[in-house]
């Protein structure tokens, strides 16, 4: 008889191993990599064939097999490569195997999924007109299929070619038809043209120095540090050319789906065979390029993290661009993977070059380049010798006290106002959605927090208001909760605020908001994106996807308003992140012909992360926020894993939370290298839904010592216990 050892695909803990199925004769071509349906208990779910085997005795089962009862795929689904990967990452982010086998399929639940097939018709053999006496129809169904050489059913009607001469063709054996997958492709309509350009000197450097490791097929990590406008993207076509010429294929990563219709634009210039990944894509588009890469139809593949996990081989370069973007870490769901970590792991498993591309690194990244960990590869300069961009940063201080209350500065008005009458761009970047930024009681101070996870509410200009980590939807309040007054207030300025104040001040500008709510629709980002591109918008403001590697000719001036808003917040990253958003926000102006300005507003304008940033030099700011990590001893000076102990008994969930700090403390009291535990405290969101969370963080330098500490506590099996490895916030 044939067994097969199944993964069963059930989102849980404490199920971590694999269950042993029999094979029915007529599913008897089965081997690992199947997607399967079988009974489990009382249900039917589905699961993945992990090996399949013939043995002899059925007696070496003390139980009674049950059958898998069908298939839901017409083929393997995962290959051997995708179920190492998953293996791995089960390992590596201790998760059940289901759970990672999950990232490489187009939905998380095991359905049938519609492929949709179309006829196509073509000439079974030659025929000469002379000899030929069909009717005048028949005649000019063939010549049709003589001249185009195959014909889709679909056409026949625009030719006004009925059915009959088909069948009648079909019969005699004139023609041929075959059925033929339909694969959709939302960016099938997407052209470019190749642009006419010269390679500076440091985009020649950058590329020669990847073609070494690239010829030789050996792995290696590079750090493509440019700065914006300095030709990063068309370093990575030359890459990806050199990539293709040899036989081998390319992964190419941006952090936010904004980014993929201008990515897939760049390429499909040079590139025939482009395909693209992300989850606003339906399961069905998503199958069917998988089924495209699997046939090898494919040799780039373009998109947000999950392009990471296709059914794609013989990878010989993964170019991971804006790099620090903290959009590359799943954080919701397990696996909680960096696709940073993942990507490079990835690279060495096919011996291939990675490239982490940004104008502003993560910290982590330049201090391993630093320390020869990764090849370093600096482009200074823009193209064409443009400046960089002239920033001035406002003290919103000397303006409140100048009698100034409103939201932009008085340099920032004059400028928008200079910038709309030349007929030039301005994009604004307000890091903040929603109307009010907050609703609070004047009287006892309480703010109005989502009854599901206790975070502030933000008030939209509908009327309601919207927790935006829960999507809880409620009425804001006449009376505090708290104590009944009727001194409620709206504070902070979200985008829809700042829409009213742009249309107020501007009233025949045009003007485009970008943020989660205004690209809720499938392709809600390319289209504002598109429109913007064409000129159709004098003025784009949204938040931080406004500020990410969009390179649009017409923009001349930037506008950053709160640029320190990040520097209140507690997040060993505050500085970093808040750097990077002035560095990059600058970036988007002044990128052609036309020099770019911009202002930048804030508060604490003495902070490093805001002088830094204004002088858009990354180096000063690395070598001051340098330190301060390691007196703190935070990454880059060590691994960070933080657990999330969860209960709906508030002692419970502390009480446990408290002997693992016990145990830790104990295991590593006298270990090699630097272990240390904190907490427990209550997390970020404290309770969710009646669940209290306490969060303990665990800084490491022997991250594996920290990791086999969790198993044999068995940490990993617990459903009340969160597992995060490489958090980007620490409580």
């Amino acid at each position: 008889m044939i067994i097969a050892e199944v993964c069963v695909n059930i989102a849980t803990n404490t199920i971590d191993q694999n269950f042993t199925y029999l094979v029915p004769d007529r599913l008897k071509f089965l081997t690992a990599g199947w997607r399967v349906l079988l009974p489990f208990g009382k249900q039917k779910i589905d699961g993945f064939t992990m090996s399949v085997r013939e043995v002899d005795d059925k007696t070496q089962f003390d139980f009674k097999l049950k059958e898998i009862s069908d298939i839901i795929d017409a083929e393997p689904w995962f290959s051997p490569e995708m179920m190492s990967a998953a293996r791995w990452l089960s390992e590596f982010y201790l998760c059940p195997l289901s759970q990672t086998m999950r990232l490489f399929m187009p939905g998380k639940r095991g359905k049938k999924i519609s492929a949709r097939f179309e006829k196509i018709f073509s000439l079974a053999k030659p025929f000469d007109e002379k000899d030929f006496k069909r009717t005048p129809a028949q005649l000019k169904l063939l010549k049709l299929l003589q001249e185009r050489g195959e014909v889709r059913a679909v056409d026949f009607a625009e030719q006004k070619i009925s059915l009959s001469t088909i069948k009648k063709l079909l019969e005699a054996d004139f023609i041929v038809v075959e059925e033929r997958r339909i694969l959709r492709d939302s960016y099938s309509t997407t052209k470019s043209v190749p642009k006419k350009f010269e390679l500076t000197a440091e985009q020649v450097t950058a590329i020669n120095a990847v073609k070494k490791f690239l010829a030789a097929r050996k792995f290696q990590g590079f750090l493509l540090h440019g700065v914006t406008g300095s030709g990063k993207t068309q370093v990575y076509i030359e890459l990806a050319k050199i990539t293709r010429q040899l036989g081998r294929r390319v992964i190419i990563l941006v952090p936010e789906i904004a980014l993929t219709g201008q990515a897939v634009s760049n390429f499909k210039a040079y590139f025939p065979d482009v395909a693209v990944i992300h989850s606003r894509l339906s399961v069905e588009e998503r199958s069917d390029t998988f089924h495209k890469i699997r046939n090898g139809e494919v040799g780039i593949v373009i998109g947000a993290r999950s392009a990471l996990f296709t059914p794609i081989e013989n990878v010989g370069l993964i170019v991971i661009d804006e790099e620090q973007d903290s959009s590359y870490k799943q954080e919701k769901t397990a696996p909680r993977y960096h696709a940073c970590v993942v990507a490079e792991e990835f690279a060495k498993f096919h011996e291939a070059a990675i490239v982490f591309g940004s104008a502003t690194p993560s910290l982590e990244n330049f201090y391993r380049a630093q320390k020869g960990e990764l090849i370093l590869l600096k482009m200074p300069h823009r193209v064409l010798n443009n400046p960089l961009p002239e920033v001035k940063c406002v003290d919103m201080r000397g303006e409140l006290n100048a009698g100034n209350k409103e939201v932009l500065s008085r340099d920032l008005s004059a400028l928008l106002k200079k910038t709309l009458a030349e007929k030039n761009q301005a994009i604004i970047l307000l890091n903040r959605r929603g109307w009010s930024t907050v609703v609070m009681c004047r009287a006892c101070g309480a703010v109005i927090t989502c009854p599901d996870c206790g975070l502030p509410m933000t008030y939209h200009a509908d009327g309601k208001l919207l927790c935006h980590h829960c999507e809880v939807e409620a009425e804001p309040p006449e009376v505090c909760p708290v104590c009944n007054s009727r001194r409620i207030k709206f504070l902070g300025t979200g985008t829809e605020k700042l829409e009213r104040a742009l249309k107020f001040y501007f009233p025949n500008a045009k003007i485009l908001r970008m943020d989660r709510d205004s690209t809720r629709e499938k392709f809600g980002h390319k289209k504002i994106l598109d429109a913007f591109a064409a000129h159709e918008a004098d003025i784009l403001f949204g938040t931080q996807m406004v500020a990410k590697g969009h390179d649009i000719n017409g923009v001349t001036t930037v506008g950053v308003l709160n640029a320190d808003a990040a520097l209140s917040f507690s997040n060993f990253r505050a500085a970093e992140l808040c750097f990077t958003l002035i560095t990059q926000a600058a970036g988007r102006a002044g990128r052609a012909d036309l020099p770019g300005k911009v202002i930048v507003q804030a508060y604490n304008v003495d902070a490093p992360a805001i002088k830094f940033g204004c002088a858009q030099n990354y180096e000063k700011f690395f070598a001051s926020e340098l330190p301060q990590r390691e007196e703190v001893f935070f990454p880059p000076f060590c691994r960070l894993v933080k657990l999330i102990v969860m209960s709906t008994k508030e002692g419970k969930a502390k009480t446990f939370a408290k002997e693992i700090v016990k145990a830790f403390r104990t295991e590593f009291e006298k270990s090699v290298g630097r272990q240390e535990i904190f907490g427990p405290i209550p997390a970020a969101i404290a309770n969710l839904r009646g669940v209290f969370r306490f969060s303990v963080l665990i800084k490491a330098t022997n991250l594996s010592a920290v990791r086999k500490f969790l198993l044999a506590h068995e940490l990993h099996r617990r459903d009340d216990v969160i597992i995060d490895i490489d958090p980007q916030t620490t409580d």
